[in-house]
């Protein structure tokens, strides 16, 4: 499994989102609000999420915004993240 399917599972499974499926989830449309339809709430479990999966630790939300953009840039944040 690659890593945006990966993410795609671990957020249907962690953020408990009912009648979502992988294959619903566009790589490039925005999770929060129009989009998969995320709240404030899932963000902080996002940052859970990272850290427990990825070992990934944000300092701030400010850090995260970007990367919680879409599938896409949260793909690349993690990329980047375990290359360092």
């Amino acid at each position: 499994m690659d890593l945006k399917e990966q993410l795609k599972t671990l957020l249907i499974a962690e953020l408990n989102l009912e009648d979502v499926r992988p294959e619903d989830i566009v790589d490039g449309d925005p999770l929060f609000v129009e989009g998969l339809g995320l709240d404030s709430l899932d963000a902080v479990e996002l940052v859970m999420l990272l850290q427990k999966h990825f070992g990934i630790e944000l300092k701030s939300m400010d850090e995260g915004r970007p990367a919680f953009a879409s599938i896409n840039s949260l793909a690349a944040f993690i990329e980047a993240r375990q290359r360092t």
